[in-house]
């Protein structure tokens, strides 16, 4: 064999692995979540143990039927966003699981629901909307977005007097997930 040949096929093996190296290097395409990861998503959670504190220890006769508003921007109260809708979500069911009468009002045809906002309860409302519904609480909320971290607080509230019955805040990580919930349209989250 002659050197020649023997240093083209060299030089066109070195180029070759140097392609194939440059292709590992590449950008992968993101690995698909698997059921048992999302079984254990830790935002689902959180929401579960921040409405089962909420209503632990009240007897579910004192707090039912409840209405569950959507939680709302703590910087304009009309406003709400995936992530207020969502938590409402979460909330209710997790307060119908533990037993409590929680009423849907996405179900009846007199309580308006705005596009992009949800079921609001503004205070001037609550009295109307809670005799129709024979409810005796309603949870409200409202969330704050700083930094890393999204601030919630979340509150029963007695419909017939205004009276706070109970109030919990807990802190969300405005991980990617939670970022992505928060966007309104227009915004630039």
């Amino acid at each position: 064999m002659r050197f020649s040949t023997l240093v083209s096929s060299s030089v066109t093996v070195s180029v070759v692995l140097m392609a194939l190296s440059g292709c590992s290097t590449s950008p992968q395409a993101p690995a698909v979540p698997t059921y048992e990861q999302a079984a254990a998503q830790p935002f689902i959670k959180a929401n579960r143990e921040a409405a089962q504190q909420l209503v632990a220890g009240l007897p579910p006769l004192e707090i039912g039927p409840l209405l569950v508003a959507t939680v709302v921007d703590v910087n304009d109260l009309r406003v709400s966003s995936p992530l207020g809708r969502t938590l409402s979500e979460q909330y209710a069911s997790a307060i119908a699981a533990a037993g409590v009468d929680v009423r849907e009002m996405k179900l009846r045809g007199d309580v308006f629901v705005r596009e992009q906002t949800g079921e609001l309860l503004l205070s001037r409302e609550i009295k109307d909307i809670a005799r129709t519904h024979h409810a005796r609480a309603v949870l409200v909320g409202t969330y704050s977005v700083a930094g890393n971290f999204v601030f919630v607080t979340i509150k029963l509230v007695r419909t017939d007097t205004g009276q706070i019955l109970r109030g919990y805040d807990y802190t969300l990580p405005m991980d990617l997930e939670v970022k992505r919930l928060v966007r309104k349209p227009g915004s630039d989250l």
